[in-house]
């Protein structure tokens, strides 16, 4: 196992206290970071707190100070290491479901599936798998999605839903939950079609909850998928699992705009933002509006503005 050289944590006023006491004790030398309370380097060690309240430790040292410095003397808890002792249901065989391209004007939307357990669980510790937000370039997603692919005992789906299929379910559907509800659902029940590739079998789909009615998801699962426990929680993303399956998302999404932008030949920014209605403008001038529904999600306001046409008055959200 190759040893930790990153680690972040959450530090509270008396904790960092704590801990820049032991850096000056110990002659840490102190370091300028920006938009840092403060930071020592010693022995190939980084140690950055930053005003936000967070703790970064980096380099050769990162375990050894963690292990020896962080956990007993600032945190006063052995974590590192000891996660699954801990928590035992992190080593579940599980699958996990998450998506990507729900709030990107341009560009379709993708759901994912990703099966673990506890050999990829290990296989992947300290390779950095984690929610796709998280990850800063669409290369790292590239190189993240082609090592989940290739680990062996992991089982994997994509489900892309492209604009011109999105637009026709959106209309018949009249609900992006209930879609992304059709979408999970589908992605679990390709994936408990494979069944026979998981050892052992999972036991539970976790999936983030996007929707108030948590039966939205199992009402559209058909017959496979209510045989496994289905689980929605806020932040699912957490979970190894769903961080996976999040990373093959995102990778589907990037590499399937990359491609509209190719043939459309002109750029088709992520998101929602005024480069996007820009590049809106521009696409219906270049190739008309019922081009526009082949890239992107026809019921943005974007689609709308984009065409000159009035938006709809926002409905004031209620608790």
């Amino acid at each position: 196992m190759k040893p930790l050289t990153t680690y972040t944590s959450k530090l509270t006023v008396a904790q960092a206290e704590t801990l820049k006491k032991i850096l000056n004790e110990e002659n840490y030398e102190p370091r300028e970071v920006a938009y840092a309370k403060f930071a020592g380097e010693k022995n190939k060690t980084n140690v950055v707190f930053y005003q936000s309240g967070k703790l970064v430790v980096q380099g050769k040292g990162a375990q050894e100070f963690v292990e020896f410095v962080l956990e007993p003397r600032v945190l006063q808890e052995v974590k590192l290491g000891y996660e699954t002792v801990l928590n035992p249901r992190l080593l579940d065989p599980r699958i996990g479901v998450d998506e990507s391209g729900k709030g990107d004007f341009f560009g379709p939307l993708c759901v994912a599936g990703v099966y673990i357990n506890e050999s990829v669980i290990k296989l992947w510790e300290n390779v950095g798998i984690r929610d796709s937000k998280a990850v800063s370039s669409d290369n790292k997603i590239f190189e993240l999605a082609k090592r989940i692919r290739e680990t062996p005992g992991c089982v994997s789906t994509v489900v892309p839903i492209g604009n011109e299929a999105y637009n026709r379910l959106y209309r018949s559907i009249g609900s992006v939950n209930r879609m992304l509800a059709w979408g999970h659902a589908r992605v679990i029940e390709n994936l408990m079609g494979l069944r026979y590739q998981m050892q052992p079998p999972p036991v539970r789909a976790i999936s983030d909850q996007f929707a108030h009615d948590k039966a939205v998801i199992a009402n559209a699962l058909m017959q496979m998928g209510r045989d496994i426990e289905l689980v929605q929680r806020h932040k699912a993303e957490e979970d190894m699992a769903v961080a996976a399956a999040s990373i093959l998302a995102r990778n589907e999404f990037v590499t399937r705009l990359a491609a509209l932008e190719k043939r459309y030949e002109m750029r088709l920014p992520k998101g929602g933002s005024t480069l996007v209605d820009a590049a809106a403008k521009e696409f219906i001038a270049k190739f008309g509006v019922a081009e526009l529904s082949k890239v992107a999600k026809m019921h943005f306001r974007t689609a709308l503005r984009a065409q000159g046409l009035p938006e709809p008055p926002k409905v004031q959200w209620r608790k």
